[in-house]
């Protein structure tokens, strides 16, 4: 497992036995944030070609920090989301709970929606065979 924090306003969690990204943001997303997510991914996708899922936990929707925020989300899901199979967003906010359906339309992997409070059903989602 490989784990970051920072000063960051988002957790970033490597599962590599499940081949799992957990994101945990407590607060609006920055630039640099989708520079430490890559750093943490990248050279795992890089040796295993893939990864089973990204579990997005987030009692709320945080937004964007500034528009270079915004940006680079939408550069990081351009460049990974061939390598992803499923996204679980785990989270109770209105906003996050209509996501996997926009989302579907954007990405290619499968993307469901669970409760904030199953977090432990949304990996094993994630990690179970298709």
């Amino acid at each position: 497992m490989y784990h970051t924090e920072g000063d960051d306003m988002l957790n970033i969690e490597l599962l590599t036995d499940q081949a799992v990204l957990v994101l945990t943001p407590s607060g609006p997303l920055t630039a640099a944030d989708f520079t430490r997510i890559a750093a943490t991914v990248d050279p795992y996708i890089e040796q295993h070609g893939k990864l089973k899922g990204l579990l997005i936990h987030a009692s709320s929707f945080p937004g964007w920090d500034d528009f270079a925020g915004f940006i680079s989300h939408l550069r990081f899901v351009r460049d990974h989301h061939r390598q992803i199979e499923r996204i679980a967003i785990a989270a109770d906010s209105a906003v996050l709970t209509v996501l996997p359906r926009i989302a579907s339309h954007f990405v290619a992997a499968e993307v469901q929606h669970f409760d904030y409070a199953d977090r432990d059903t949304a990996l094993r989602w994630l990690t179970r065979k298709p």
